[in-house]
């Protein structure tokens, strides 16, 4: 993989001084909502985003120029930020980025993150090479972490801090709780720990590595496969919840989906997503393009997922892909786009129509503004543009209550808009 890739995948704050462009798809409708207002700043390259049932957000955090400073943040709608989690894994990945906490899930109390790439691999001699660290910051890099969190946690914690110590415990399949000196507490435990990297040889360096780099998931089970990833939990507990529950992750390094068993902590390749011709080459760029899986929803049945393409993230190479969680097949369900980060299905009634977050779309290569937020009637028609006017945005959820999206972007802001049904 190479490293401007990587740096994408394991942080996303890279910054390039393109030209701003404002790029229409070919048919859609102009109907941008911009400015959108700010409800908060000051994050720390937030890269995950969902919803409690009291309202408030939860944003996963990759932290700053120091080890394991990744945090998740309660957000509450008038804008205002506490710590609900500090001290989580987080490094300086090999091009000098900070990389942490991404993706979260919540079903009722329990938090599930993915936690990414970290500084588990490290720069290699020559550029798109890499080699495995042999002492990362933190054992718990390219990893999924379960948090539950205790009753009143949300309303009143003044926040919880995961030491190293904790960091070790978890890694040896210990369960972690931790407190703030009150009633309230968080109970920690290690779902999932992938390989921090697995061996791709070059022919000029042998001992070659590509990077994991668990990027976002969704929780599906057997009684409520038709529920969408951004969905609440309606608080039935009677015992009879499923027969199995199943935790799907895009890698972006790897370029695959995991299947994760909960229960078992066991993981399985899903689908493997192979690169494609790189239509730019060779004026900029190598001859093929990395997948680069990003985003992840569930969707009648199926699992969608954002490819979000590698260097030189071409226009129109991103989709967003239909896979089936039970035997990996997949096929393109939505083309036609640039760096496609997130996707988001929308129901009303029997019609479903699909939110696909695109981190640029500028029609050069990189990462040229605006970032962009589409909304597609069916996967083949040409979609209208909500909003042009992000800065590099990273995730999104919906207040069905409201009807506001709730989107955040790298420089550490979240923006929302209202979405009509």
């Amino acid at each position: 993989m190479n490293k401007q890739t990587l740096r994408f995948l394991a942080s996303i704050t890279c910054s390039l001084s393109l030209t701003v462009s404002i790029f229409f798809l070919a048919g859609a409708q102009a109907s941008a909502q911009c400015p959108l207002p700010q409800l908060t700043s000051g994050l720390q390259i937030p890269l995950g985003l969902t919803q409690t049932d009291r309202g408030n957000l939860l944003v996963s955090e990759s932290g700053i120029f120091a080890p394991n400073t990744g945090r998740i943040s309660i957000v509450d709608l008038h804008g205002q930020r506490r710590t609900l989690l500090a001290g989580l894994p987080s490094g300086i990945n090999d091009v000098n980025e900070p990389a942490g906490p991404a993706g979260l899930f919540l079903r009722g109390r329990t938090l599930y993150v993915a936690i990414g790439i970290g500084d588990s691999i490290l720069a290699g001699p020559f550029p798109g090479s890499a080699t495995g660290n042999p002492n990362p910051s933190s054992p718990l890099f390219s990893s999924i972490l379960a948090i539950e969190l205790s009753e009143g946690v949300e309303r009143f914690t003044s926040g919880f801090n995961l030491t190293a110590a904790d960091q070790q415990a978890l890694a040896s399949g210990e369960r972690v709780r931790l407190s703030n000196g009150g009633s309230d507490t968080i109970t920690i435990e290690l779902v999932a720990n992938f390989p921090n990297f697995t061996p791709n040889p070059l022919p000029t360096l042998a001992t070659n590595v590509r990077g994991s780099n668990p990027f976002d998931l969704v929780l599906v089970t057997n009684r409520n496969r038709d529920d969408d990833h951004r969905s609440r939990d309606d608080g039935d507990d009677d015992g009879d919840r499923c027969e199995s529950e199943l935790l799907y992750v895009t890698d972006g390094g790897q370029n695959l989906v995991w299947r994760v068993d909960i229960r078992s902590g066991g993981f399985s390749m899903l689908a493997v997503f192979p690169p494609i011709p790189n239509p730019m080459f060779p004026a900029v760029g190598g001859p093929f393009m990395d997948a680069v899986p990003t985003g992840i929803a569930y969707s009648d049945g199926q699992l969608l997922v954002t490819l979000f393409r590698g260097v030189p993230f071409a226009p129109g190479t991103s989709v967003v892909q239909r896979v089936d969680p039970l035997t990996g097949n997949n096929s393109p369900f939505i083309t036609g786009l640039k760096t496609a980060i997130d996707v988001l299905q929308l129901r009303r009634h029997h019609d479903t129509d699909y939110l696909v977050l695109q981190h640029s779309s500028a029609p050069g290569p990189f990462f040229g503004t605006p970032g962009r937020l589409v909304r597609f009637e069916t996967p083949t028609d040409p979609p209208a543009v909500l909003a042009d006017c992000l800065v590099r945005p990273t995730a999104m959820t919906l207040d069905e209550r409201s009807g506001r999206l709730y989107i955040t972007e790298v420089a550490g802001r979240i923006v929302s808009l209202p979405i009509a049904p």
